[in-house]
Parts: C-alpha cells; structure tokens; sequence
C-alpha cells in the first residue's frame, strides 16, 4: 500500500522508530481516535498466545469486535477481515472457529471477509516459512496418515494487490465472503517434495498416527510448554475444508497464480 502512494498508519505490539504508528495489543481497548481521518482498517491481526477457548475468545474475538467497533465509530468506509481458509462450517480446529466468530462480527459491521489459504511469497515466512525450515533441516519428514491433507496456497502480492484494490474502492465485491487460494489443492505430502526440490534435497517420509501426536502436544501445553507447532495447528492441518468455495473470485478482480517453487527465493 505504501509503494503505491497510500498513507498507512500501522496498529502494532510494536512500532518502529519513526513509523507512523500507533501501539495496540490486541484484546485491549482501543479508541476511535485512533482511527479518526482513516478510510480503510485491515485487521488482520490473531494473537496465538492463548491456548485455552476462553482466553482466545476473550482476546481474539472480543478483541476484534472493539477493532470494528472503533473503526464504525471513527466513520471508516471500507473494513477487510483477514480470516482463514481454516474457518468453515463444521470445523473443528479452536482457531477456525475463532475466526468465524470474528467473521460474523465483521460482516455486522460491513467488512468484506477474505479467507487465504498458505501464505507463500518470494522470502518464505509465517507456516510456509517453517515448512521450507524443517525440510532445510532434516531429509526425514513426518507426514500424518497418508499425508494427503489438501492446502490451498496464495502467493503474498497476490493477497495484497487484491486487499489494496478493495481498499482504494477499485473492486466491485459481489460476495462478502471470499477464499483466496490458487483453486488447485497440494496434498501435504506433495507439498513438501515440492519444497525439497526447490532446496534440491531428496527427502523421505515417515508416517505417524495424528491422534497420538495431537495427545502428545496438548499434554505438553497444558504442562506450560510453549511450542512452535500447536495441538490446534494439527487439528486445522488433519480436518481442512475439503472444498472452499473460488466462484465468485473471478468476478470480485481476486486472481491467484498457481504455486511454482522455481519462483521462490530459497
């Protein structure tokens, strides 16, 4: 948004030096003030701190209904809600139903939803990021079952060029839920030879029981531990929708090229 001359004030844990910026903990109140002269909010902030229903409810969820509510009060015209691809009638994953408790709220205050899918980008960052991490580190993966879990990837400017022209009020919108993904499905376990060939590795996969894992996680969190792979990161891996819904992106301006790891920067 800043490159193409838009004037971005950022809400963030932590501003930089000199940014225009404005500290928010999401969770805590926050004034209409705050967003007084802005036409457009992007929330897309998720606090993944909380473990337990009622903390995430609390934080994310009440949270983002004070993000709304500030930006109702402060006369913004346009809001995007970033959910996930992960929310879904019928989920079963914490965070999944998180987000469609916050997309509901959104929609009551006028918001176009978007659902990404596997955030991808030329410098492999958040879940991505961590996926090309373990196949860099080990030629030995675990894959969970059969490892034919579908994931729907987006590329990064892709996601962004389509957040800006909504913004800029330079895309008529005929739904106000949209799945941003390339409508290919990578089953888990493709996805990560992809990878490995793009790191040009040869890899070998073992398979485990899910379930087992899932006990074995969610035993370790609720002893304290904090882990860079949660008991709900496999849930929402293992139980994904199965088919979300792309009809309507063509007509909304939302194109999304298909996955290519020879066009990543690895």
């Amino acid at each position: 948004m800043a490159a193409r001359g838009r004037d971005v004030l950022e809400l963030t844990r932590c501003p930089a030096a000199g940014a225009r910026a404005v500290r928010f903990q999401l969770g805590a109140e926050i004034s209409s003030d705050a967003l007084a002269g802005a036409t457009a909010l992007v929330h897309c902030a998720y606090d993944f701190q909380p473990l337990r229903w009622e903390e995430i409810r609390a934080v994310n969820v009440d949270g983002s209904r004070k993000v709304f509510q500030a930006a109702r009060t402060a006369g913004v015209a346009k809001i995007v809600c970033l959910s996930s691809i992960s929310a879904f009638d019928g989920c079963r994953s914490l965070y999944g139903r998180a987000k469609l408790e916050i997309e509901k709220i959104a929609l009551d205050s006028g918001a176009l939803v978007i659902r990404p899918g596997l955030v991808y980008g030329s410098t492999p960052a958040g879940m991505f990021g961590k996926l090309v991490e373990r196949v860099r580190q080990s030629s030995v993966l675990p894959v969970f079952g059969s490892g034919s879990q579908s994931q729907f990837l987006v590329h990064q400017e892709d996601l962004a060029a389509f957040i800006e022209k909504v913004t800029a009020g330079n895309a008529e919108v005929p739904r106000r839920i949209l799945s941003a993904a390339h409508e290919r499905p990578w089953p888990f376990r493709e996805l990560l030879s992809e990878i490995a060939r793009g790191l040009g590795k040869k890899v070998k996969f073992v398979r485990l029981p899910w379930r087992l894992l899932w006990a074995g996680l969610k035993t370790a969190e609720v002893c304290g531990l904090r882990l860079n792979f949660r008991s709900d990161n496999l849930v929402s891996l293992m139980c994904q929708n199965p088919k979300p819904d792309f009809s309507q992106n063509a007509a909304s301006g939302l194109s999304c090229r298909p996955f290519r790891v020879e066009a990543l920067d690895f």
